[in-house]
């Protein structure tokens, strides 16, 4: 497999090809791009660990290189949350640089499957899938919002207040990735009883979490290590998609549409990429309320992206 990082150099560029690096199959390759001048050294710096996945870096001139026979594109380029933003607050900074990445895309390795870490989420899907339009080659199985990190961290968040161990925790996220768009299904974790109280608790919690990472880094960042956690183990369940081995992973995809355009809920990937856009079962009350209140804003969210294309 040959995957680019695009934004390699930042916080969520840098941990995340840390994982990629010692944790993609065997003969795979890692092409790091960024504007900044550093990506060259973090290219280096990564080739000094021992494994059989050659890294190279690309600086601001070499987009094409980075691109050219990629299979997996992940796009986490773009500016990080500061304390009192929200991701709405980043769109006007990050569109623009999620259109050009994405043209870039569609111009070298038009087949990849693309995964779209920049926030706000909720927009830049939509607006790389509108530039892949324009370009005649938009495949929705190929274009992911990754939403893994409010996967990971309802897992981590339920197996905390339960003594549980978290490998054994399961818990689907729907909607989109800001916000009250983010919806936590904790009716379905598996062994598990929540009161009401909990269950209101930890859905605003998970919700909020990115904030409560942005203010306890008191300036100093957003999340980085989570997210490229989070990221990593969805193009490492892409990548065993794609060779055959088929998995499940809640993402954010333009689905059947029932709610808006595009919809995060769990998604069998495989060969082509999405294979199956699957149900997530019956809602709470709760979660049915949640779902009523967010859909308006995630429809204006997406519409913003089209719009901005």
């Amino acid at each position: 497999m040959k995957v680019a990082v695009l934004g390699a150099a930042g916080g969520i560029g840098q941990a995340l090809s840390l994982l990629l690096k010692t944790q993609l199959p065997a003969g795979s390759e890692l092409s790091l791009y960024d504007v900044a001048p550093v990506v060259p050294g973090v290219a280096v710096d990564l080739s000094h660990i021992p494994t059989d996945v050659k890294v190279t870096g690309f600086g601001k001139d070499d987009l094409a290189s980075a691109l050219v026979g990629s299979d997996i594109v992940l796009i986490p380029a773009g500016v990080p949350r500061k304390p009192g933003m929200d991701r709405s607050d980043l769109f006007n900074m990050n569109a623009g640089i999620v259109k050009n990445l994405v043209q870039g895309v569609a111009d070298n390795c038009p087949d990849a499957c693309v995964g779209i870490i920049t926030n706000p989420v909720n927009t830049t899907v939509p607006i790389a899938a509108e530039v892949l339009k324009q370009n005649g080659c938009y495949d929705k199985r190929k274009l992911f919002g990754v939403t893994t990190l409010d996967v990971i961290r309802s897992e981590a968040f339920v197996a905390e207040l339960r003594g549980l161990n978290p490998a054994n925790v399961t818990v689907p996220v729907i909607g989109g990735h800001s916000g009250t768009t983010i919806l936590p299904l904790l009716s379905q974790v598996e062994g598990v009883e929540f009161t009401e109280q909990e269950i209101n608790d930890l859905t605003h919690r998970i919700q909020n979490a990115g904030t409560e990472v942005v203010e306890a880094k008191a300036g100093g960042g957003s999340a980085t290590l989570s997210m490229g956690q989070a990221a990593a183990r969805f193009c490492l369940s892409l990548v065993k998609g794609l060779q055959g081995q088929e998995t499940v992973e809640c993402t954010y995809v333009e689905g059947p549409g029932d709610h808006a355009t595009f919809f995060a809920q769990p998604v069998r990937l495989g060969k082509n990429g999405v294979e199956e856009v699957l149900p997530y079962g019956e809602l709470s009350a709760f979660e049915k309320q949640c779902m009523d209140e967010m859909l308006d804003g995630l429809k204006s969210d997406i519409q913003k992206g089209i719009d901005f294309v």
